[in-house]
C-alpha cells in the first residue's frame, strides 16, 4: 500500500491576509515538500499541471526534477500531465530525463484535465477534447515501448522511424491513466493494462468501487494479469495533531478555493456543512488527527481496492509550515497505520 501527497502548487489569496505569494517562492516551497515527504518515508509525491494564474505548475517535470537530486527513494509523478493539449514526444522526453535524475523513480499521470485553459494556450480546438486524448495516448504508449518510433495521426505530424531520447531508466517508464471516474477511462485504462487513478474528491468513495471493478474486468478481458493492476486514489484532506486544529486550518481555504471553482463551473455554494459531510467517515475529504485520516484510508482501501492513495494538500493557499506539518504527519504517524493494518489482511490472505 503506497501513500503520498499531491499538489496543485496554489497561489490563491490567503484567507486571513489577502496576500498573494510569487509563483517562484510556492514552486521553491513545493520542493521542500517533496523533499520532506522523502524523508518521512512517503511512497509517492505528484505535481498537477495548470496553466493559469492561481497554479504555479505548468511544468510538472521541471519542479519534480528540481527535487529528484535531493531525495532518494520517493516516487516522482505528474498529477496530472494534460495529455490532450500536449506534444506526447515532449512529455516523454522530459519525464525521461527525471528518470535519469532521479535513477528511476519517474511517472507519467496523463489525463485530460478538468481545466480547458492549455488548449488555446496551445492552439487546439475544445471540439476535439476527447479525439486528441485517444490520439496523444497512443503515441505515448508507442514511445515507452520503443526507443524508434513510426506513427501518424490527425493532431501531430507524423513519424517516421526516429529515434526518441533519452531513454528512461526505467523500461517501461510507467505510464498511469488519471479519471474522474468515467466509465469509458477506466474500460480504456483496463484494456490498456495501465495503472489508474481515481479522483475521489467528493460523494462517497465506496461508490467508486463498480467502477474498479470495470476496470479490472476490461484488464482481464484483454488478457492482462488483473493481480498486477494498480488502482490509486487522489482526494483532499489535512492531517494536523488534532481533528479540531485540522477543522480550523483546512476549512476557510478549502472553502475559499471550492466557491472559486463553483463560480467557474455553477456548482452550488460550498458552506461548513457540506466541509462536515465530506470528512465524515463515509465521506471523502480526509482531514483530522492521524488516527482519524488512517481510518478511513483503511476504509478505502478495504472497499474501493486501491493499492496507492494521494493526499492532495494544500486546496486553496495555506501557510508552509502547516503543510509540511501534515506531510510529516502523513508520513510518520498516518502511514505506519495504514501499512500494519494492510499487511494483517495480506498475511491472513484477505
Amino acid at each position: 500500500m503506497e501513500i503520498g501527497i499531491s499538489t496543485f502548487v496554489e497561489t490563491t489569496p490567503d484567507v486571513k491576509t489577502g496576500e498573494v505569494i510569487s509563483h517562484a517562492q510556492r514552486i521553491r516551497e513545493v520542493v521542500e515538500e517533496i523533499v520532506l515527504a522523502d524523508q518521512v518515508g512517503l511512497d509517492v509525491f505528484g505535481v498537477g499541471e495548470h496553466h493559469r494564474k492561481d497554479y504555479a505548475a505548468s511544468s510538472p517535470a521541471v519542479i519534480l526534477a528540481a527535487a529528484a537530486s535531493q531525495t532518494k527513494k520517493i516516487r516522482l509523478t505528474s498529477a496530472v500531465t494534460v495529455l490532450s493539449s500536449a506534444d506526447p514526444v515532449r512529455v516523454f522526453q522530459d519525464f525521461a530525463t527525471l528518470d535519469g535524475i532521479s535513477e528511476g523513480r519517474a511517472e507519467i499521470m496523463a489525463g485530460r484535465g478538468s481545466f480547458i485553459e492549455s488548449f488555446p494556450l496551445f492552439g487546439y480546438d475544445l471540439a476535439d477534447y476527447n479525439e486528441l486524448f485517444e490520439e496523444k495516448l497512443q503515441l505515448l504508449l508507442e514511445l515507452q515501448k520503443s526507443e524508434k518510433v513510426s506513427w501518424s495521426g490527425k493532431h501531430r505530424p507524423a513519424i517516421d522511424n526516429l529515434g526518441v531520447y533519452p531513454r528512461p531508466v526505467q523500461d517501461p517508464l510507467p505510464v498511469w491513466i488519471g479519471s474522474g471516474g468515467n466509465s469509458d477511462s477506466v474500460i480504456r485504462a483496463g484494456l490498456l493494462g495501465l495503472p489508474l487513478v481515481l479522483a475521489i474528491i467528493g460523494g462517497r468513495p465506496v461508490q467508486f468501487a463498480p467502477l474498479v471493478q470495470l476496470y479490472k474486468q476490461a484488464a482481464g478481458h484483454a488478457g492482462h494479469d488483473v493481480s498486477k493492476l494498480k488502482v490509486a486514489s487522489h482526494s483532499h484532506g489535512f492531517v494536523a495533531e488534532d481533528t479540531e486544529t485540522a477543522i480550523e486550518k483546512f476549512f476557510p481555504p478549502t472553502q475559499q478555493a471550492m466557491n472559486v471553482l463553483g463560480r467557474e463551473r455553477g456548482w452550488g455554494h460550498y458552506d461548513r456543512s457540506a466541509f462536515d459531510a465530506a470528512r465524515s467517515f463515509e465521506g471523502a475529504l480526509y482531514a483530522g488527527d492521524p488516527e482519524t485520516v488512517a481510518k478511513k484510508i483503511i476504509h478505502l482501501r478495504k472497499n474501493v481496492g486501491i493499492t496507492r492513495f494521494l493526499l492532495h494538500v494544500p486546496v486553496g493557499t495555506m501557510p508552509h509550515e502547516d503543510v509540511m506539518k501534515a506531510i510529516e504527519l502523513l508520513g510518520n504517524e498516518v502511514a505506519p497505520i495504514v501499512r500494519e493494518e494492510v499487511a494483517k489482511w495480506e498475511a491472513a490472505g484477505e
